[in-house]
């Protein structure tokens, strides 16, 4: 039996009532799950708001490595995902990647001592665990300019994984040398060495859409996320976080146009006029839309059942050190 969304919705909010659960949701989830959240934000923020929660289950719609991350700081905890998504960024690196590009900088007569990786939290455990047990630390998109300030007081080379963008956006609002691994530089005469990887929506805009924004309506704000290339950054008014970009773009006055550069379903959602896409292409990440109503239901009923799907479960010693590398992020 097919159920409309106002069904699916009344179904959702009878069984919270019912159960000790407590629903998260990402902000680039469908409009209809995002609606549902009892907490909502971005990926951090929903894992620090959820340690302080107290349902036993945590209902988490986001991609797998945000499911992991509310894991690793809450291990006591369960939490389910009406669907483990996968992040194609947090796809592009694993334990051996990393292990290959700290070789990369040995090779290149960097010793591992002299070495402290910073990783994007946009990362599975495995990697955060592998940075954790190298001394190293995880970083947001909000945070990664005070991380690595922090970090470069050390005298280290910075390796950064898994985003070259936001590495070398860093690297460029700082005035710092960085490089990508793979593009021929050598890693002595760089302050940061970024990982090959990125994400695909932010892939997406282009100079060109920022020139036809700005041709079409003289004085409208470009504002993006530092997940963009550093060009798209470079030539744009604003670069923030998710949360940052929200607060920039409510600040304005209701008659200042705007074209914003992320994900669709968060824009989408921040106000109703003068707001415009960065691009000609609908900029949606389709792993974050992977989740209906439909599977938050099903998720929901399995608990009632007795008989939880999609538990994300950690090995320890993954566990230990991704929340050690979490656990420095969260101290500085």
């Amino acid at each position: 039996m097919q159920f409309t969304n106002e069904e699916l919705t009344q179904k959702i909010n009878e069984l919270k009532n019912k159960l000790d659960v407590t629903v998260v949701a990402h902000f680039y989830q469908r409009d209809e799950v995002f609606d549902i959240g009892d907490i909502t934000g971005d990926s951090l923020e929903l894992a620090t708001r959820t340690r302080d929660d107290d349902s036993e289950f945590v209902l988490f719609c986001g991609v797998g490595f945000m499911g992991q991350s509310v894991k690793v700081l809450s291990p006591d905890k369960r939490v389910v995902m009406p669907k483990i998504a996968c992040c194609a960024m947090a796809k592009m690196i694993d334990g051996l990647y990393f292990d290959e590009s700290v070789a990369f900088m040995e090779k290149n007569g960097i010793s591992k001592e002299n070495i402290l990786p910073i990783t994007y939290i946009n990362s599975n455990a495995d990697v955060k665990a592998k940075v954790g047990e190298m001394g190293g630390l995880v970083c947001t998109s909000s945070n990664a300019k005070f991380i690595i300030t922090e970090a470069l007081k050390e005298g280290k080379k910075i390796l950064f994984v898994p985003d070259r963008c936001l590495g070398q956006n860093i690297a460029n609002q700082m005035g710092l040398k960085s490089m990508v691994i793979g593009d021929g530089g050598d890693p002595k005469e760089n302050d940061i060495i970024c990982y090959d990887g990125f994400c695909s929506v932010h892939q997406l805009f282009s100079l060109d859409d920022i020139a036809f924004y700005r041709k079409k309506f003289p004085g409208i704000l470009i504002a993006v996320h530092p997940e963009c290339d550093p060009e798209i950054c470079d030539a744009s008014d604003f670069v923030g976080s998710t949360s940052q970009l929200i607060k920039y773009i409510k600040e304005l006055p209701l008659d200042q146009k705007i074209a914003v550069g992320t994900e669709f379903n968060m824009v989408n959602r921040l106000r109703e006029k003068n707001t415009y896409i960065l691009s000609s292409t609908k900029p949606e990440c389709p792993t974050m839309n992977e989740t209906t109503l439909e599977d938050v239901y099903l998720t929901l009923k399995a608990i009632d059942d007795g008989e939880p799907i999609n538990e994300i479960h950690i090995d320890e010693k993954t566990q230990k050190w991704a929340k050690i590398a979490l656990e420095r992020m969260l101290a500085l």
